[in-house]
């Protein structure tokens, strides 16, 4: 089995009882015989300064900590727990952005930081979200301490291009094996890159004094010092990138990023998934949210009984580009503390092409995709897809619009006006539809309207309408496993003790939402198609139940994410399609930190497929 991603090689020292890994891939120890937790306080936390730093945040400021060099995630633990006890009591945020070629695997991880009791409470937290070794960014977020990681696995020298600076990296943990031992990591490419990512005032610390990381560093004018060690180390590296006197204006606005830390507040328009998920991560950031809808929340295509995150993965080799392979992986992180999820695994019949599905199973760790027989009797093959899940969607709206900084405001907003302080006003019709209701100034207006986005804006991309309607009756007598989902090119799950859904229908280019016996039949018969023996058991069709609701899809098939127009604050989340409760946990997290100028955690050639953007510039390249 291949991986696109290869774990540490390790052997294990024990020392005065203490179990120290060892990298067969770079010959070195992972940390300090001496006690590796005080090493990385004193070189990396003191070595920065953090402690005085992270105390002076003023609520709403966003710091930003980059690492050469994961490892054990060591130097991460003592910087949250440091965070923890000393940061200030306000909205203030730190986020991490570290990169590892080699990750260990989690029962390495587990015995690594099983040395720390006193770190437990932060391993523990961690290893619960520790990623699968697949290429590309994981990030991990834990809100109620503030503190967010983005873990990107790969090679540095492709990961750092990759990254968008939507934020400056106030400080850098160089903590990758020595020169010596890993000579790549410490290479000018790499070392611009991370420069890049800086800017002034951002500070460097690092155990290597190696001649080729100070000049590396006094080459783009940041100045280096070689304060003590820890314990028999004479010196250890800090740096400073100071700003130079007399610099050019434009040169400083090239390469700072200056944000005003503000409480922000955001209108929302439209309540389906797109509008919940964008105001659920802004609601956690601390921020103030209010949500227009014009008829009930989830009154859209996302308002079906049970929504199933079941991605079609992509081959490994481009894992870090594809968008349902890097969403599905977010999205489990995201729903899973929400009580309207329940974690499952999904039988992915192949109706055709299974030698592909085949190929693509045998990269994937076997607790992702298993090659096995059906439970169902089938004639088709199966891969059965372990790390998948569904969600309740009203239960998902109750939860989320429960949060303290999110207000529902019934209302059809007709139009969005630029203020003269550039804040934006939202315009309604009353209730008698004579006259316009104006509601409170926003900083940002975020549309998620699907079909109904495009009157906001000018040139909007045009969005196909894809009908679609799902089917439930009562199987008390035939019912499956609550946590087996069967996917065929439709679906069917058991929703409850009593109930059973299948679907959807799929009919382009409609735009009808009456519920029709034909559709029905239509679920039926392609459920028939795959498991025949079981189909003939079912209530009859006459007694169904049924919702039909239109989805949004873009020519592209990929959402629309961001600005069309550069000159306002006014943005969109549209075009999901089928697979909204997959992409928006995602999306709206990129959103969030364009919106805010925080760290973005999908690579640059992928935030490319999403933006508005790419369909200005090919209507340009058509009138060429």
């Amino acid at each position: 089995m291949s991986h696109s991603i290869q774990t540490a090689e390790l052997d294990w020292q024990t020392i005065d009882g203490i179990d120290i890994p060892y990298s067969r891939q770079f010959a070195d120890i992972y940390f300090s015989k001496d006690n590796g937790l005080l090493e990385s306080r004193h070189v990396f936390l003191n070595g920065n300064d953090l402690a005085e730093r992270l105390t002076q945040l003023q609520s709403f400021d966003y710091f930003c900590v980059g690492e050469i060099g994961f490892g054990t995630g060591l130097n991460i633990l003592a910087l949250w727990q440091m965070w923890q006890q000393l940061k200030p009591n306000n909205n203030s945020h730190l986020h991490v952005i570290s990169v590892e070629k080699f990750p260990l695997n989690k029962d390495d991880l587990i015995r690594a930081l099983n040395v720390w009791s006193e770190l437990k409470p932060f391993a523990d937290q961690l290893i619960a979200q520790y990623p699968l070794p697949l290429a590309g960014c994981h990030r991990l977020s834990f809100p109620e301490h503030r503190f967010s990681i983005d873990l990107w696995l790969g090679d540095a020298h492709d990961v750092f291009p990759q990254m968008i600076k939507t934020t400056t990296v106030n400080a850098w943990f160089l903590d990758g094996f020595a020169p010596s031992c890993n000579p790549d990591l410490w290479e000018e490419n790499v070392l611009k890159q991370i420069v890049r990512l800086s800017g002034y005032g951002t500070t460097f610390s690092s155990f290597s004094v190696a001649g080729v990381v100070k000049r590396g560093l006094r080459d783009h004018g940041i100045t280096v010092s070689r304060p003590r060690g820890f314990k028999h180390k004479r010196e250890m590296l800090k740096a400073i990138w100071q700003k130079p006197e007399n610099l050019n204006t434009d040169f400083i606005q090239d390469h700072q990023i200056s944000v005003q830390p503000k409480q922000r507040h955001i209108a929302i328009i439209g309540a389906g998934i797109a509008g919940l998920s964008c105001a659920w991560v802004f609601a956690q950031r601390g921020h103030q949210v209010r949500i227009y809808e014009q008829t009930a929340a989830l009154a859209g295509a996302s308002g079906n009984p049970m929504a199933i995150l079941n991605p079609k993965l992509g081959n490994i080799k481009n894992i870090d580009e594809h968008l349902m392979t890097v969403s599905w992986q977010y999205a489990l992180c995201h729903y899973a503390p929400f009580k309207a999820f329940r974690p499952l695994s999904i039988h992915q019949i192949s109706l055709k092409n299974h030698e592909d599905a085949v190929a693509i199973a045998n990269d994937y760790p076997d607790d992702v995709l298993h090659v096995e027989p059906s439970d169902l009797k089938t004639d088709y093959a199966n891969v059965t897809f372990h790390q998948a899940g569904a969600i309740s969607p009203y239960l998902l709206r109750d939860e989320i619009l429960s949060h303290p900084n999110i207000t529902l405001i019934q209302a059809e907003i007709i139009g969005i006006q630029k203020q003269d302080n550039t804040q934006l006003k939202l315009q309604a019709k009353d209730i008698d539809n004579i006259s316009t209701v104006n509601y409170p100034l926003a900083d940002h207006v975020i549309v998620c309207t699907a079909h109904q986005s495009g009157i906001f804006f000018e040139h909007y991309p045009a969005l196909k309408p894809i009908r679609g309607q799902v089917s439930w009756f009562n199987n008390t007598k035939q019912s499956l496993k609550t946590d087996t989902t069967y996917s065929y090119g439709g679906y069917c799950m058991q929703m409850n003790d009593q109930q059973m859904i299948l679907g959807a229908s799929f009919s382009p280019g409609r735009d009808d939402t009456d519920v029709l016996e034909s559709d029905h039949l239509h679920n039926y018969e392609l459920l028939h198609t795959v498991f025949p023996d079981y189909a003939q058991t079912l209530t009859p069709i006459s007694e169904w139940q049924g919702r039909a609701s239109v989805r949004a899809q873009t020519p592209d098939y990929f959402p629309l994410l961001g600005k069309l127009n550069s000159d306002n604050e006014i943005y969109t989340l549209a075009g999901l399609g089928s697979k909204g409760f997959l992409y928006s946990p995602l999306c709206s997290e990129v959103l969030a930190t364009m919106i805010l100028n925080e760290a973005c955690p999908i690579p640059e050639k992928l935030w490319k497929y999403l933006t508005p953007f790419r369909f200005k510039k090919m209507r340009q390249a058509m009138r060429r």
